[in-house]
C-alpha cells in the first residue's frame, strides 16, 4: 500500500525528531552541520585537534565561490561548538589561488596549518598552502603550485605528512613527493613515480605515514599485477626508504603486499592513510574484496624472517547492518583497538554507513562492534579517517547528510 504524501512526510519528520531526541542521551553528537553555503559543505577530510581542543578541517565545496573553506570549531561552555571560517577559497579561474581541498589540514607545533588542494594554483593543478595564526586571524600563503613545465605530481587527494625538519610529504598525480623549504621558496622532489609495471603500484591517493627511522608507508588504489582486477591490479602497500649517496638523497621502493593474489584478500585500498603501531605493523582498509567482496580491514607486519605478512582482521558483507565498503582508513587507539567507518550499510532505512571498532582478543582474534549507525539526518557517507583525543573521544566527518544535507562534523564517545 502506498501512503499519501502528507502522511509519508509526517512519518519522516517523526522519525527524524525521535532520532534527534534519542541522540541527546547518546554518545554521538553533531558538532557542526554544514549547509553548503558560506560555512562550507561536503567534507572528505579528517579533522585535526590542537592542544586547546579546537578542531580544524576543510570542505571541498561551499564558501563564497563554492570552492571550499578551511574551518575551525571551538568548544563553548554550554557544550555547543562554534564554527569560524578560517579561509574561504576563491574561484581559481579568476584568482589562480588554491581551491577545492579534499584533504584535511595538518597542524605544526607553532600552530600553523598546512594543506593541499585539488584545483587552482599558478597552473591549475592544485597547490600546497599554509595558514599562519596572527593576532587578528590567519595569514594565507600558497607555498607551491603543481603543474609547472617539467614537474611531476598534481591534484593531491590526501593529507600531507610533516617531518621534524619541516619537509612535507604527499601523493598525487601518480607520484609520491617531498616539498622542502628553501631560500627561494619551496622545492619539489619526486620520491617515486608509480607506473603499474613489473608489479609496481598505480594510482596512489592515500597519504603516507612514517616510522621512527624516517621510512614512508602508503598504498596505491591499483597496480601490483594481480589478474583479479583491471588497471594493472588490485593495489599495493609500499615502503619508501631514503638512501644517501654521493648524488644526495634517493628513495628506494619496496612492495610489502600486493592485493588480490590470495583468496579472500582485499582489493582497492581506501582513500584513508595507514595506521602504524610502535612495532611498525601497518593497519588499513580496502574498499572491496575480502571474504565477501565488500571490503576488509587488514594488518601487515614483518615476521622474524623479515618478510611482510598480511592478516585479514575483518571482512564486510553486502547490505549488512554492520556496514560495508570502508573508504577511510583506521585509527589506532591507545589500547590497540582500531576505529573506522564505512560509507554504506548500517541502518536499514538509510544504509548511510557506520562507525565501528575492532578490538584485539586473546588468541589473535578481533571483535567487531558497531558504535554508531548513520541515519541521514545525523550525517551520511563518512569517507575519512577518525581522530582520537587523549580521553578516547572520536571525531570525524561525513560527506553528506545532516540537517543541512551537506555533511557534519561529529563527536563519538565509545
Amino acid at each position: 500500500m502506498t501512503l499519501p504524501r502528507t502522511r509519508r512526510w509526517l512519518i519522516v519528520v517523526a522519525l527524524a525528531l525521535s532520532s534527534h531526541l534519542a541522540s541527546a542521551q547518546s554518545p554521538y553528537k553533531i558538532l557542526h552541520a554544514f549547509t553548503g553555503g558560506l560555512d562550507g559543505g561536503g567534507t572528505w577530510s579528517t579533522p585535526v585537534l590542537d592542544q586547546a581542543g579546537n578542531l580544524y578541517g576543510t570542505t571541498s565545496g561551499g564558501g563564497t565561490d563554492g570552492y571550499g573553506v578551511v574551518f575551525e570549531l571551538t568548544p563553548q561552555q554550554d557544550g555547543q561548538w562554534f564554527e569560524t571560517v578560517v579561509y574561504d577559497f576563491p574561484n581559481p579561474r579568476t584568482h589562480k589561488d588554491p581551491a577545492s581541498p579534499f584533504a584535511g589540514p595538518i597542524l605544526a607545533p607553532n600552530g600553523s596549518l598546512y594543506g593541499d588542494t585539488q584545483l587552482g594554483g599558478s597552473y591549475g593543478f592544485g597547490a600546497i598552502f599554509e595558514l599562519t595564526p596572527n593576532m587578528g586571524g590567519w595569514d594565507f600563503s600558497a607555498l607551491y603550485s603543481f603543474g609547472a613545465p617539467g614537474q611531476l605530481g598534481c591534484c593531491p587527494w590526501s593529507a600531507l605528512f610533516r617531518d621534524v625538519s619541516d619537509n612535507l610529504y604527499g601523493t598525487g598525480g601518480g607520484v609520491a613527493f617531498k616539498l622542502s623549504p628553501s631560500i627561494g621558496g619551496w622545492s619539489e622532489a619526486v620520491l617515486h613515480q608509480f607506473t603499474g609495471l613489473n608489479g609496481d603500484g598505480y594510482g596512489p591517493q592515500a597519504g603516507v605515514v612514517s616510522d621512527t627511522a624516517g621510512d614512508l608507508y602508503g598504498t596505491t588504489r591499483s597496480g601490483g599485477g594481480s589478474p583479479a582486477c583491471a588497471d594493472f591490479g588490485c593495489g599495493t602497500v609500499y615502503k619508501l626508504i631514503p638512501v644517501f649517496d654521493g648524488d644526495g638523497e634517493v628513495w628506494n621502493e619496496n612492495i610489502l603486499h600486493v592485493f588480490g593474489f590470495l583468496k579472500g584478500d582485499g582489493a582497492t585500498p581506501g582513500l584513508g592513510s595507514l595506521a602504524i603501531d610502535k612495532k611498525s605493523a601497518l593497519y588499513g582498509t580496502t574498499a572491496i574484496g575480502g571474504a565477501n567482496g565488500y571490503g576488509a580491514v587488514y594488518k601487515i607486519a614483518q615476521s622474524s624472517t623479515g618478510h611482510w605478512q598480511e592478516i585479514i582482521l575483518h571482512s564486510f558483507r553486502q547490505n549488512d547492518s554492520n556496514g560495508f565498503e570502508p573508504s577511510g582508513g583506521v585509527t589506532l587507539g591507545p589500547d590497540g583497538s582500531l576505529y573506522g567507518t564505512t560509507i554504506a550499510g548500517g541502518a536499514q532505512n538509510c544504509g548511510c554507513g557506520v562507525v565501528y571498532r575492532l578490538s584485539p582478543q586473546p588468541g589473535g582474534q578481533w571483535q567487531y562492534t558497531v558504535l554508531h549507525n548513520f541515519i541521514g539526518i545525523d550525517g551520511a557517507q563518512p569517507d575519512a579517517n577518525l581522530t582520537i583525543d587523549t580521553q578516547g573521544n572520536l571525531y570525524g566527518t561525513t560527506l553528506t547528510g545532516g540537517p543541512g544535507g551537506a555533511g557534519v562534523v561529529f563527536e563519538l564517545t565509545p
